[in-house]
């Protein structure tokens, strides 16, 4: 080689080492996929083999907990690495569009690590939250949503205010969205124990809002307003600006209608481009996760709170896409959803794909590096909680949940024509939900077992080891030495042929825990 050759070859490398590093630390260039403060032009899949994950919520680490819906499992995620299993939900029945669904942290996880979880058993939908140490030990804060193989909702959060929202689907039957005595077809809010807040728009009720077909989408701005996605029947899906006791027309509307008993969304679109799942939003612009429609579509937000045009971004590139979130590292976070029995999964579905904000460079992802995870977050972490939770919660945990959670009773609503000939009755079963050293959470199940609507029901048994009853909600009880007395509150007495209720209680035991072998159950 000609030695002038050497110092031009060395000065064409560093030419092309500083172009690249100038690439790296530059803004991105004219033209680039900028919308809502992040750059689609960057973004990177960061997370493979998830099995349909459908609820995303954070760790105070910067770690993400996913929910697997078909498996039940709790996955640790982190970019970059594989997904760790964490936690196995019990009692997940799931079915078509059920299962483990929404998921959330505590917001003062660091100090009571409470992960509650929506998901879709044998009977209900409920609520539930628990540890990941010990994710059989859980307190049900909710149950007797109805459920279905479609429409159960889902998406729970915690709102700016400290509370806990929770998007219920009418579960097939559209008359639950208008019907306030069930909590289908709503949106509800509780404290973060399960209780109703004094603020709530109807009183003694966990309704916010109503006449939802199918909300599987919250978030909030920066001012505080709450906004859920929503999918509609065959014409429109929608993005509304959710109000305190708002109605939103489902079954009278499916998107615009015009009418002043009922709020319009703010968006409206076909459901072939759409049936928009996950909500997230960030810098004036919301971000609705598509699952038929391929594609994560952007919102701008105008000060009212209504909606600029929207503009589609990964127009079937990724395929469905269930959920969104910004994540604590200040990247989009999107799930697919190919793997569960509607997409067209790749080796590596389902994943999550990372958009990065629009300025500052673009790491590198390989499999052994986190770019983004903090500088606390080490290889030395792992999943589990920290040894000192363990299943023998105390006591004191489980009083927490008020007696005046109301919204929990199972469809009563029929169709006119309901059979009122024969005399009513009832059956009861009893069982245990939680249990710890000197107290345990438990619940009935009431069912309408006649060919008639019921008016009211009495539920009366005995303790056979001199357990006591301190609490109950769904119901009201009397205990005098072993026998419990047990009867309908004024909104659930009335129950159409099959339907059930189920009040729950909080109860105290010394030495056997043992179950009343005898349930007598009566209605008028």
């Amino acid at each position: 080689m000609p030695r002038r050759s050497v110092p031009v070859l060395l000065a064409a490398a560093c030419a092309t080492a500083v172009a690249v590093l100038i690439a790296l630390i530059s803004p991105p260039a004219a033209g680039a996929q900028l919308i809502g403060g992040f750059d689609f032009s960057r973004a990177q899949i960061s997370v493979t083999g998830l099995q349909a994950p459908w609820g995303l919520a954070f760790l105070p680490d910067g770690d993400a907990l996913v929910a697997e819906r078909n498996t039940a499992r709790v996955m640790r995620v982190r970019p970059g690495a594989a997904p760790v299993a964490v936690a196995t939900v019990p009692g997940v029945s799931a079915s078509g569009e059920s299962g483990l669904l929404g998921l959330a942290v505590s917001p003062t996880y660091a100090q009571d690590q409470w992960v509650y979880a929506y998901f879709t058993t044998t009977t209900d939908n409920r609520l539930v939250r628990f540890r990941l140490s010990a994710p059989q030990t859980q307190q049900v804060l909710l149950s007797g949503v109805p459920r279905a193989t479609y429409h159960d909702g889902g998406r729970i959060a915690f709102g700016p205010d400290g509370r806990l929202y929770v998007a219920t689907g009418d579960a097939g039957m559209s008359s639950n969205a208008q019907n306030l005595n069930t909590p289908a077809g709503k949106i509800l809010r509780m404290t973060p124990t399960g209780g109703v807040p004094p603020d709530n728009p109807f009183g003694n009720s966990l309704v916010y809002s109503y006449g939802h077909r199918n909300v599987q989408g919250l978030a909030w701005d920066e001012r505080g307003r709450l906004f859920a996605s929503e999918f509609g029947q065959n014409t429109y899906d929608e993005i509304n600006q959710i109000v305190a006791g708002g109605n939103y027309g489902w079954p009278t509307c499916e998107g615009r209608c015009g009418n002043a008993s009922f709020r319009d969304p703010i968006v409206i679109w076909s459901t072939s481009e759409a049936s928009p799942s996950g909500l997230a939003y960030a810098n004036s612009t919301l971000f609705a996760a598509a699952l038929r429609g391929t594609r994560l579509w952007t919102v701008p937000v105008t000060a009212s709170g209504g909606a600029g045009t929207p503009v589609p971004e990964f127009a079937g590139r990724y395929g469905r896409l269930r959920t969104v979130a910004v994540g604590p590292d200040g990247w989009l976070w999107v799930a697919t959803s190919n793997r569960d029995g509607r997409g067209s999964p790749t080796a590596d579905d389902d994943r999550i794909i990372r958009v990065p904000p629009q300025t500052g460079p673009t790491p590198t992802i390989t499999p052994t590096v986190t770019p983004t995870v903090t500088p606390t977050v080490t290889p030395t972490v792992t999943p589990t909680v920290t040894p000192t939770v363990t299943p023998t919660v105390t006591p004191t945990v489980t009083p927490t949940v008020t007696p005046t959670v109301t919204p929990t009773v199972t469809p009563t609503v029929t169709p006119t024509g309901t059979p009122t000939s024969g005399t009513p009755s009832c059956s009861a079963t009893y069982r245990v939900t939680n249990q710890w050293a000197g107290g345990f959470q438990g619940e009935l199940t009431v069912r309408n077992t006649s060919a008639r609507r019921t008016t009211s029901w009495t539920v009366t048994f005995a303790f056979p080891n001199g357990q006591r009853v301190n609490q109950m909600w769904n119901a009201r009880f009397t205990q005098t030495g072993a026998q419990v007395t047990v009867r309908n509150e004024p909104w659930n007495g009335e129950l159409a042929p099959d339907a059930t209720v189920v009040p729950g209680f909080n109860g105290t035991w010394t030495g056997t825990n043992g179950t009343p072998t005898a349930l007598t159950c009566t209605a008028t």
